[in-house]
Order: structure tokens, then sequence, then C-alpha cells
């Protein structure tokens, strides 16, 4: 088979502009333009044989109809709509044409023939519903939405409760999935939902040409809006709404000024064309008959103004990520504290994983097309935190023999490389302990014990510089007691780190440096307040 566009890669199909818009000079036959609470509707009082059209001219390269679709319809019906099932739009097989006998009698006048006609009329109107691939028919009701299922049987189901019949203006979504279909009316919660395969409506619609009609039979309300959404739901674009009723997606030109006219103070009415400045929907073409025209686009959430030539960009939305799907789980050896995201220039990308657990020790893995795949494991014990970091072209990764480490620091100073790891505990109560700084040894390719520092539960490590001052300090957390400790700012002084400045913090988790300007701030996050036994207190300051 030919390889063909997908529908899903389409943009939405304005039905009603198609139509409204192939001859822009004047209304097709039947159809009449009429205003309803201040609101523009199409009222269509016979079907025209200009309303249908292959489907190809819109689905343009498409085999296959999409699996999930929707159709989006703004109407208005009144109480006294005809009892009668009326066509909103439907997707119809080609018409067989049949040639009658030579020999047929067409005497109008003999009661025998009258009742043939009325036997052909029933005939013809069973053998449109045969061609049926897909429609949306509305009745006093309720909606129905139709499709042919297995066996070419058209089955229809019928949306109950909808009163869509209240003379009043309606926006519907009716959304198709590959499993279910859902109706939302003025977006609200969805009236009601059906768990069904769709998947014949791919072949039907394959098999043979099709014609699209919009409106193949008289209906008595009016239509403002009729789109078809390829592959996905439509409610995502036009909810939530500040008029609900009205909520657009792509409203005809004709159609889309909300205030059709007005009355000056002397009594002349203002036209149309006059009062219109914006306009609403997907494609619109920019002339010098448009120039000073604003055009909202939907789909894009932009705003255009029309120079007489081309649409200029007012406003638009940039593209945001709107949800994140789940691409892998890896499965880890025992629980994991810390991941560390890093490239190595010439063999790509990597991730360390710090594991708990002794015995398969911490695992680095190496991304590939289908995702991150295991590409070492390093021995570790009790591993809470890696840190990576270059040196000229060497990349390093670091977790070195520690006690129950919590963060490490990698620091430059005078082209000096350092680490600082922040350890928390000894044991399982001896929190007040040394903290390490080492030192990149050129000779000996490692790093090397360099100072000691006194720390508390140590939870983070930051270092700053200010001018030509370089400083480290520490989140100390918790003394086995009290998480009411200090945590202290070291400052570099001939080749070490001496305390500068102690602070009042309280299971301090994280230190952050930033500048405004010319002044340097520091921010830390404290975690809770706990003394001995007593309760523990998280609601309170963190402080900069």
């Amino acid at each position: 088979m030919e390889q063909l566009t997908p529908l899903a890669d389409l943009i939405p199909l304005d039905l009603l502009s198609f139509v409204l818009e192939r001859d822009t000079s004047k209304l097709l036959p039947g159809v009449h333009m009429k205003e309803a609470d201040g609101v523009r509707g199409v009222h269509f009082s016979s079907p025209h044989t200009s309303m249908s059209f292959p489907s190809s001219q819109l689905l343009v390269n498409c085999d296959l109809f999409p699996k999930e679709f929707s159709i989006v319809v703004t109407l208005k019906f009144t109480h006294s709509v005809s009892k009668k099932n009326e066509y909103i739009f439907s997707l119809l097989e080609p018409k067989k044409v049949e040639k009658r006998e030579a020999g047929d009698k067409k005497d109008e006048n003999n009661k025998g023939n009258i009742l043939e006609r009325t036997k052909e009329r029933r005939q013809k109107s069973n053998g449109e519903r045969g061609r049926i691939i897909l429609g949306l028919r509305f009745s006093r009701k309720r909606l129905h939405f139709l499709f042919r299922g297995h066996g070419g049987v058209v089955e229809h189901w019928g949306f109950r409760g909808t009163r869509l019949a209240d003379n009043r203006w309606h926006t519907l979504v009716l959304a198709i999935g590959s499993h279910h279909v859902r109706l939302t009316v003025d977006c609200s919660s969805p009236l009601e939902m059906y768990s069904r395969s769709f998947t014949t409506i791919q072949w039907q619609y394959s098999k043979s040409a099709r014609t699209l009609q919009p409106y193949h039979s008289r209906l008595t309300g009016l239509l403002r809006q009729l789109v078809l959404v390829p592959g996905s739901d439509a409610t995502h674009h036009i909810c939530p709404s500040s008029e609900p009723h009205l909520s657009v997606l792509s409203v005809p030109p004709l159609l889309s000024d909300l205030s059709i006219m007005g009355k000056e103070a002397d009594g002349h009415v203002i036209s149309y064309e006059t009062q219109e400045r914006v306009s609403v929907g997907l494609e619109r073409a920019c002339s010098e008959l448009l120039q000073g025209q604003l055009w909202f686009n939907p789909l894009r959430k932009g705003l255009y103004l029309c120079d007489g030539t081309v649409w200029i960009t007012v406003l638009e939305d940039h593209k945001r990520l709107d949800y994140v799907l789940e691409h892998q789980v890896l499965t880890t050896s025992s629980e994991t504290h810390d991941v560390e995201v890093f490239q190595v220039p010439g063999i790509g990308l990597m991730a360390a994983m710090a594991h708990r657990s002794t015995a398969s020790g911490s695992a680095v893995y190496l991304w590939s097309q289908t995702g991150f795949q295991l590409y070492q494991n390093i021995s570790t014990y009790g591993a809470l935190a890696w840190r990576h970091f270059s040196m000229g072209k060497k990349v390093f990764l670091v977790t070195l023999q520690t006690h129950c480490a919590r963060d490490w620091e990698a620091f430059n100073i005078n082209q000096q490389t350092y680490l600082a790891v922040a350890n928390h505990r000894q044991g399982n109560h001896n929190h007040t302990i040394n903290s390490v700084i080492y030192k990149w040894n050129q000779l000996t390719k490692s790093f090397e014990v360099h100072q000691f520092l006194l720390t508390t539960g140590a939870y983070d490590w930051e270092f700053f510089t200010v001018g030509p001052y370089h400083f480290l300090v520490v989140a100390n957390a918790f003394d086995g007691v009290t998480t009411s400790v200090d945590s202290v700012i070291y400052v570099w002084v001939n080749g070490s780190f001496q305390v500068f400045q102690t602070i009042k913090t309280f299971c301090a988790t994280d230190w952050e440096m930033f500048q405004i300007g010319s002044r340097v701030f520091l921010a830390v996050a404290n975690g809770h307040r706990l003394h001995g036994n007593g309760p523990s207190r998280y609601t309170i300051n963190s402080t900069i």
C-alpha cells in the first residue's frame, strides 16, 4: 500500500467554512443566515447538491480515517424542533445509480403511482441510511452518533438527557477514541461515555470513495460551528472558556462576530463589515479589504494583524510541554538515594545511581536509542550521593569512603581542584564527626585528604566566591538530640578553611548563594524543629 499522510497529523477541518466559502459572492441555495441572541448562525431550509463534496477535497492524501477524532458543533434548536431526526453531518459511500426501465409509466394522477412514489421515497431513505459510514444526527430528546460497525451494520448510539432543544446556544464536543466515545456539552463534565472499538470505521472509509455531507436534510435549528478534529480530543482546545456555550475552535468569517449589528445614536444600522474587528478561526486570507483586521487562531493561541498583504504576529503563545510520558522503568538492586546525570565526550549520556545496598553496590547507566542500559557496577557502602566534575579533558565521578555522605561539592581555588564531602553520621547515633576536604594530586592522579572540618549531621556544602574571597558553607542538620544547631560559613585563608561565621539553623538541608546586582545573598532551607522526644514542627521559617 502506498505510504500516505496519516490523518492524525492534519489540522482541524472546518466543514462549515468549506461549504459557506465555496462561493463567497452569495450563499448557497437553501442556506440562510440568521441572528439569535446577538450571535450569527446558518439555517438550512433544504438540502442542495453543492453542500456535498468528495471527502478527498478535505482529507488530502489520506486513505484511512483516524482511529481517534473529535467533532465540535455549536448549534441552537428551539423547543418546537421537528420530531424527525435531522442530520448535522454524515460521511457516505458513493451513491449507486440505477437506470429505470424504459417502459415505466409516469401518470402522476394515478393513485397507484402516488403510492409507488411514496414507496420509492422510503427506499431512498433506507438506501441513504445504508450508505452511512459515519454520521451525527439530532432529535428533540437526544443526540445520535452513527457509524458502520462489523458486518456493515449501521449502529447508532443516543446520548440521552442532553436537553439541547431549549432555544439556547450550545457547543458540543463529541470525542471518539479507539475504545470510547464521550460527549461534552458547554465545557461541563462528560454526559455519557461508551466503551467500544471503532477500528471498522477505518476499514469502511478506506474501501471506496466517500462523500462528505455536512447537511443532507433540512436543519430547523441554527448552526454556527462544525469542525472535524483528527487525532485528538478537541475539548482541551476550547475548554475552559469564559463563554462555554459559544466556545470557539473555528467559526466561519461570516459568522465570527458575536455582535452582528448595532445602532448609532441617530438610529442608523452599523453593518457587520464595519463592526467586525477580530475574526476567529484556523486559517484566514489577508487582503486589502481586511487591512487593519485582527485574527485570533485558537490552535496556535496567536493574535495576528492584517497589513493588507500578510498577517503580522501581535501575540503568539510559545510551545509548552503539556505532559510527560513514562519512557522507561529502571529496576534497581536496592533503594536509590541519588541520581547524577552527566555527559562524557565520545561516550554519551550517563546516569550514576547511589544505591543503599552494599551487596550489589551502585550502578552506572549509559543512554542508548531505547533508553538507559546498565554500563557498570561500582562497589559502594551505603552510598547516598554521586558527583561528577571535569578537570581538563577528563571527567570524574566520585563517591569515596564516607560516613553516610549526603552531598559532594567540587570547586577550584588557584587552579587547584578540591572535593568536599558532607558526612552525616557515623553509626546510628554519632552525628558530630569530621567531614573531609580532598585535594587532587596531579602526580599520583588521585584525591588526597587536605583538611578535616567538624560538622554536625551535615547535609549540604555550598562553595561560592565574593571578590577575592572563597567561602564554603555547611548545612548542619542534627546533633542526635535537637535540630537547633549552628551551620558554619568557612573562609579560605592561607591554604585552608577557617571559621568565618556561624548561623543558627533548624535541620538545614540546603544552602544556595545568589546575587542581585552587586549584592550577595545566602538562602538556607530549614527542615523541621525537633528537641529530644518532643514533637516535630515542620511549619518553620527558612531564611535569606
